[in-house]
């Protein structure tokens, strides 16, 4: 299915999954800015009749065994790189170039793998250290949440409305699944190859409409929410699921940094960062958006950097013959373009790009560097979230850890340098979730027991490795006792016994007990 021929009955097909009986909304290719046809939205009876549902089919999931339920993620690997193609046209609906509609796929198949291989290691019950040797036993289990609410994004709408949801099935919870109103189809795809893999039917929710609305109603019916969007909407999400006093994790914005050290190789570097930086046109939590450049390697960096962006060819062909699609919407497109001509007009210089470009879509706009971008410019310190990245220069090391550091986000970071020793401890000092030492994200990205989140105002909580499971689950702790009770007994009062428990502590310690 090419993206531009979505027929209706392909709208009706993946419509019929959503719980959804209120009125229609059209849906519009953002490529060629024609109707696709028309969905169905939630009404707060449909959320709740949903959330209904769902819990039911947890009950009987839940009781299944663990292995199961990892072997259902390790069918749905296979079946997604099967119906690849079929994935990566619908995905370049969204104004994707062709290889990050297929990097997107295959992340999914990776992480489907990851807790099809590891569910066990991370789920099965476990026996901890109880208070008196041989006497105390102690067992902890991994409860399921219940219900899990996701909200996705439109940025990677495949990846981030399943790789979560995955996770949170194979600990045995049930879904409901909000995705943005501007790609619903696409996550309605993989839910239907889920059930196509052998999901229970009822297990995985669809709704669909306003986040103000439908989204609201999703947190109020959920055990736990995940949530991938702007920081503002996140604090919402967050304040939301306080009041109802349950948990949830939020991957928010940020304004990401590259630091080339003055030993880098500074040709690998400028490729890494134009990938990093254009990679889905910017449109990427984790996308590159400040470059900073040790002395003297900034003007060969920049060199290097403006001539392979230059050279970025813009497209949404089916094929592999572009590099960089277009942006999601008319909105993206006013933001990015109200960025630079903001920094033009105090000063900054654009070294590359720095224009729409109507003639080869509504929403596209070339790959843009700037330079001269100082702090009362806009670009400066908002998230952008698109083709525009600032390079800078700084005298030392030092100093770009501290530019790298002045900032309210703390999403991702990269760091290049030939010495790997300092690269890792260069990185150690960024205060950003993810850091990846000569690699712009794709090495913490795609490695998916690598847990990611931010830290500041880039969020709460990790998805992907340890983490990114155990979030869904509940710790439950059953202790056993045998033959005498910890407290006051057989003969001990309450000072004897306290003075017992004295000496049985330090002996603990001293032969290094925990």
């Amino acid at each position: 299915m090419s993206v531009q021929a979505v027929s209706n009955s392909d709208v009706d097909r993946l419509g019929a999954l959503l719980t959804a009986t209120g009125p229609a909304k059209e849906l519009r290719s953002p490529v060629t800015g024609q109707s696709v046809g028309e969905l169905p939205t939630s009404t707060a009876a449909d959320v709740e009749v949903g959330a209904q549902l769902a819990r039911r089919a947890q009950v009987d999931w839940a009781a299944r065994p663990i292995e199961e339920r990892a072997q259902l993620l390790l069918d749905f690997h296979d079946h997604l790189l099967d119906r690849r193609d079929y994935l990566i046209d619908l995905l370049q609906g969204v104004g994707k170039a062709r290889l990050s509609a297929a990097e997107e796929v295959l992340h999914v198949a990776l992480t489907a793998r990851y807790y099809g291989r590891t569910a066990r290691r991370y789920l099965h019950s476990e026996r901890g250290e109880g208070l008196v040797p041989l006497l105390t036993r102690v067992d902890r289990h991994y409860v399921p949440k219940g219900l899990v609410g996701v909200i996705g994004p439109w940025n990677y709408p495949l990846t981030m409305a399943i790789s979560d949801g995955l996770a949170a099935l194979v600990a045995g919870n049930a879904i409901m699944l909000k995705p943005d109103q501007q790609t619903p189809l696409i996550a309605l795809a993989g839910v239907e190859l889920l059930r196509a893999t052998g999901l229970p039917a009822d297990l995985w929710q669809v709704v669909h409409g306003p986040g103000a609305v439908v989204g609201r109603e999703l947190i109020d019916v959920s055990d736990y929410v995940c949530f991938t969007g702007s920081t503002a909407t996140g604090r919402t999400v967050a304040a939301q699921c306080a009041g109802r006093l349950i948990g949830c994790s939020l991957e928010l914005g940020g304004k990401n940094p590259m630091v080339v050290l003055d030993d880098a190789d500074v040709e690998a570097a400028a490729d890494c960062a134009v990938r990093a930086s254009f990679s889905n046109a910017g449109q990427l939590c984790v996308s590159t958006e400040r470059i900073y450049v040790v002395e003297p390697l900034f003007e060969p960096f920049l060199d290097a950097f403006v001539a392979r962006t230059r050279a970025i060819r813009l497209g949404t062909a089916p094929d592999f013959d572009h590099d960089m699609g277009g942006l999601i919407s008319n909105d993206q497109l006013q933001r990015v373009g109200a960025h630079v001509e903001d920094a033009l007009s105090k000063g900054a210089a654009v070294r590359a790009g720095g224009r729409q470009r109507s003639d080869l879509g509504d929403f596209f706009y070339e790959p843009t560097i700037l330079t001269g971008v100082t702090p009362e410019m806009d670009c400066y310190a908002q998230e952008t979230f698109g083709p525009v990245v600032s390079v800078y220069s700084v005298a030392s090391e030092e100093a770009a850890v501290r530019a790298a550091n002045d900032s309210e986000y703390g999403l991702n970071a990269s760091v290049w340098t030939t010495d790997h020793d300092r690269g890792r401890r260069i990185a150690s000092k960024i205060k950003c979730g993810t850091v990846n030492v000569n690699e712009g994200f794709a090495a913490t990205f795609g490695s998916i027991d690598a847990p990611m989140g931010g830290m500041k105002n880039s969020g709460l909580g990790r998805r992907q490795g340890q983490d990114g499971i155990r979030r869904f689950v509940d710790v439950q702790s059953v202790a056993t006792q045998t033959g005498i009770p910890i407290a006051p007994s057989h003969g001990l009062d309450g000072k004897s016994f306290t003075s017992v428990m004295t000496s049985f502590l330090r002996v603990m310690k001293k032969i290094g007990r925990p």
